[in-house]
């Protein structure tokens, strides 16, 4: 078997590490993964073919010359490559999760201190046990900062993306109700997330806290913490300033002055997640100019509270995720927008939510009746609900899109905001 220090070395050689024969690069080191659906040790020979230096392999009839690095196992060889490289390096190393916000929160922090320093960051959401190592694998002597993403579906990942990635700081941007399927209930997403708190206090790491959210203040109590907030007197304070569609906010500068930044962000619910990346550059002095004007050049990409005019309707688009706690929070600000033209919400099923899915898609109905919101519901768990007595409901997306175009709408301000899983981005062009 191949030890740690030589598939390091022959890492070293190549120019980048690829998971997939489709997109070999010459001179990379192919892995091959295996899956419930799928091995690549089939494809590790047409990867060297292709003008792979090395291929991770983890069958012994594939080994057939040196340029095979035989492994007990291509997943967990990747995740060792991964640590081993990691520990080469002695910048900062962030480590955000969280139930809501986390993608935004990592993009925002990254425009921060990219604009400073050279920055990695976590692409996409490249966030879980596979996509945490190969990022971490992209660090090179060029980076001053890491972002890492991470996800999880159940108890014991966070812990295990910690344990890969072992990070000097840590953010959790909230904890809400999200794969209650895999976590067994909100208890379980709580223990889950905190795990990074547990992997942070062992290493005398430092925290940046939400100091509005009451519950993380009193889990991170007793840890080096940076907070920031609307309240109290947390390190980074700032205030709301929004009145039109996009989110507008002021964060207290080094000199006491506030700085006011108008972003391109959809929602007040988006202070949290600038103000996280205030935190982040200003703790680690980024200068506040720099930092606003950072945050003031973002643009959200991907679905992610994107407001768009079609020239037919004004679309707020925010179709990448949704859970109980980001839908409800997407609900309330659609209903307080400015808007000039009547409002009009597609909201699409909301994904692993286990036992809990019939209430929470229920509980979804019944604040859009409170709120006053005229709505369409996509997707067959809101089919099973009362939703037929608040608006239209559609099976799928693509029933959904087949009536707007036997029925166009026009001059609507519309929410769109479902699971991925639902597709309703694909309602877009018919909008």
């Amino acid at each position: 078997m191949t030890r740690i220090e030589r598939l390091h070395q022959c890492f070293l050689e190549c120019n980048g590490v690829c998971t997939d024969t489709r997109a070999i690069r010459p001179g990379s080191l192919f892995l091959a993964l295996k899956g419930p659906r799928f091995d690549a040790n089939a494809f590790a020979l047409e990867a060297l073919e292709k003008g792979a230096r090395y291929a991770v392999v983890d069958d012994p009839a594939v080994a057939t010359d040196p340029r095979f690095l035989l492994v007990d196992d291509g997943i967990r060889a990747l995740q060792d490559l991964a640590r081993h490289h990691r520990r080469r390096f002695a910048m900062p190393v962030l480590a955000i999760t969280g139930t809501n916000g986390k993608t935004t929160t990592k993009e925002l922090v990254h425009a921060v201190m990219a604009a400073d320093r050279p920055t990695l960051a976590t692409e996409g959401n490249l966030n879980n046990h596979i996509g945490v190592p190969l990022t971490l694998l992209r660090l090179t002597d060029g980076h001053r900062f890491a972002i890492i993403e991470m996800g999880a579906n159940k108890p014991g990942d966070i812990a295990e993306l910690v344990g890969i990635a072992e990070p000097t700081h840590g953010l959790i941007t909230n904890v809400g109700k999200a794969h209650l399927e895999g976590f067994g209930g909100f208890e379980g997403v709580l223990r889950a997330k905190t795990e990074l708190y547990a992997h942070l206090r062992e290493s005398k790491g430092r925290l940046f806290v939400n100091a509005d959210d009451p519950m993380l203040m009193q889990h991170s109590r007793g840890h080096q913490r940076h907070a920031y907030g609307t309240s109290g007197e947390p390190e980074t304070y700032g205030r709301d300033l929004s009145q039109g569609h996009y989110l507008s906010f002021a964060f207290r500068r080094a000199d006491g002055g506030m700085e006011e930044v108008a972003t391109r962000l959809i929602g007040a619910y988006n202070l949290p997640n600038a103000l996280a990346a205030v935190a982040v550059g200003q703790h680690f002095g980024v200068p506040d100019s720099v930092i606003a004007h950072a945050l003031r050049a973002y643009t959200p990409t991907n679905n992610r509270s994107q407001f768009t005019d079609t020239g037919h309707n004004h679309v707020v688009a925010d179709a990448y995720n949704a859970n109980p706690s980001s839908m409800a929070a997407a609900l309330r600000h659609f209903a307080a927008m400015p808007a000039g033209r009547e409002r009009l919400a597609i909201v699409g099923d909301m994904l692993e939510l286990g036992p809990a899915a019939m209430s929470e898609h229920q509980a979804v109905v019944d604040l859009l009746r409170q709120l006053g919101l005229k709505a369409w519901f996509v997707g067959p768990l809101f089919q099973a609900t009362g939703a037929a007595a608040v608006g239209k409901v559609f099976p799928t997306a693509d029933a959904a899109k087949a009536h707007l175009e036997e029925e166009p709408l026009r001059n609507r301000l519309i929410l769109l905001k479902g699971s991925r899983g639902t597709r309703l981005e694909t309602l877009l062009p018919a909008l």
